[in-house]
């Protein structure tokens, strides 16, 4: 398979850290060589948090701009603002529930209507999968596994070469026990709807 330059976005306690890390055990336990960095903001405050997971012979652990094969977004508005990490071809996974900044909650900014943000997305790239992840993460249990959602997506979307399975066993391997059966049925849901998505 070719490279793969999976760029990762969200905001501060998302989880999206330990999903791109999860990501890059599970390329190395197929083996398939993986690099993960990341780009910490003000992750304690709800700041932009972004991490790159290369596969194959990538020698750098930074995507620049046009350069992702794959966004992940656990935040619609950041799925936008990290677009232009992205071409055309890259496949763009991203959730639909918004988490608005601080400035919106204090009345100094103003969310722009969700459907507009995807219609944005849509017109800059080819392939976009846009699902309810926060919503599937408390219907598996814990409104904390979002992360564990957007990673089943990504193996719904056929977008790397990484299974569902080898996902799965990464997750069970490396993962709090307590969380492991809210998690796997978090990974689930989102898988099954990134094929529902995408079928």
């Amino acid at each position: 398979m070719e490279t793969r330059r999976c760029v990762f976005v969200g905001v501060g306690g998302q989880g999206n850290l330990l999903a791109s890390r999860l990501l890059g055990e599970a390329a190395l336990s197929m083996g398939i060589p993986a690099v993960v960095s990341e780009i910490h903001g003000m992750a304690q405050r709800g700041g932009v948090v972004e991490s790159y997971v290369m596969m194959r012979g990538v020698t750098s652990p930074i995507v620049s701009d046009g350069e992702a094969d794959i966004l992940i977004g656990f935040e619609p508005l950041e799925t936008l603002r990290t677009l232009a990490k992205c071409n055309r071809k890259t496949v763009v996974i991203t959730n639909t529930h918004p988490l608005p900044p601080f400035t919106v909650s204090v009345g100094q900014g103003k969310y722009p209507p969700v459907d507009e943000v995807l219609d944005l997305i849509r017109a800059r790239i080819d392939h976009m999968i846009a699902l309810n992840g926060t919503r599937l993460a408390e219907e598996a249990g814990n409104p904390l596994s979002l992360n564990m959602v957007m990673l089943g997506a990504l193996a719904g979307s056929g977008a790397t070469s990484i299974t569902g399975e080898c996902m799965k066993e990464t997750i069970a391997g490396s993962t709090k026990k307590a969380f492991l059966e809210s998690n796997l049925k978090a990974f689930d849901l989102g898988m099954e709807e990134a094929k529902r998505l995408t079928g």
